[in-house]
């Protein structure tokens, strides 16, 4: 028996142990919300197991996450969008409701998209759908991010500067537009300005990454907060 299977083993046995030991005392309740709560901290920490290594029972936790996901967003898609937004309307099409007519379009287009796994005999019929759903998708998003950062960057930088906190502000956001927009100019020798600008990016993307960890952290503490107070009832803190 290898190290590996002699840790499942270990690991089952005291985790059966745990939960044995909290329906026992009363402390998860013997119906569907503590059944609930052992599952939930059983594939939390199947999960968890993926810091020792890749091991089967990280595999069969992903897989189900990654196949109730896909079936929860099913679900959703068929009674939020297909079936209120397609199957209603064109099921009550009449004399004056004839301009529904129009969801064929989109219809085909959803249809054209699954030939993608079919063979390519059909499978050239996705391009169309899918270069439809990019221009469209690019005509409504570049404008808008244009407008939301683009132009608002710009805005910033062209307000007049007063002498205060705001203006110390305006200030910065000035210098950081410019020494950036330095370092990018590539056909002139990168002096003072541009090592500014390469400060400036730095911690641009610092902050992006810091925010990025933390918010990966804040569920990690709600992961570990579940296993501590709804799976093990400790109260919170523990010191």
């Amino acid at each position: 028996m290898s190290r590996d299977q002699i840790i499942f083993i270990i690991f089952l046995f005291i985790f059966a142990t745990i939960n044995i030991f909290l329906f026992g005392s009363g402390s998860l309740s013997a119906d569907w919300t503590g059944f609930g709560t052992f599952i939930a901290a059983g594939i939390t920490l199947s999960l968890y197991s993926f810091l020792y290594k890749d091991n089967p029972l990280f595999k069969f936790a992903e897989n189900l996450y990654v196949g109730v996901a896909a079936a929860y967003t099913l679900t959703q898609v068929w009674y939020t969008v297909l079936l209120a937004d397609v199957v209603n309307p064109l099921s009550a099409l009449d004399s004056e409701s004839l301009s529904n007519l129009w969801l064929i379009v989109p219809i085909f287009l959803g249809l054209f998209m699954l030939t993608q796994l079919a063979s390519a005999k059909f499978s050239w019929l996705s391009r169309i759908a899918f270069a439809f759903v990019v221009g469209l998708g690019s005509g409504l998003t570049i404008p808008r991010t244009i407008a939301a950062k683009l132009l608002k960057q710009v805005e910033t930088t062209m307000q007049p500067i007063p002498f205060d906190l705001f203006g110390l502000d305006l200030l910065i956001i000035l210098v950081g537009v410019v020494t950036v927009l330095v370092y990018f100019f590539y056909s002139v020798e990168h002096r003072v300005a541009s090592k500014i600008g390469i400060w400036f990016l730095m911690i641009s993307f610092g902050a992006s990454f810091g925010y990025t960890i933390m918010a990966r952290l804040s569920l990690l503490i709600g992961r570990v907060g579940f296993l501590l107070e709804d799976w093990l009832v400790l109260p919170l803190p523990l010191f």
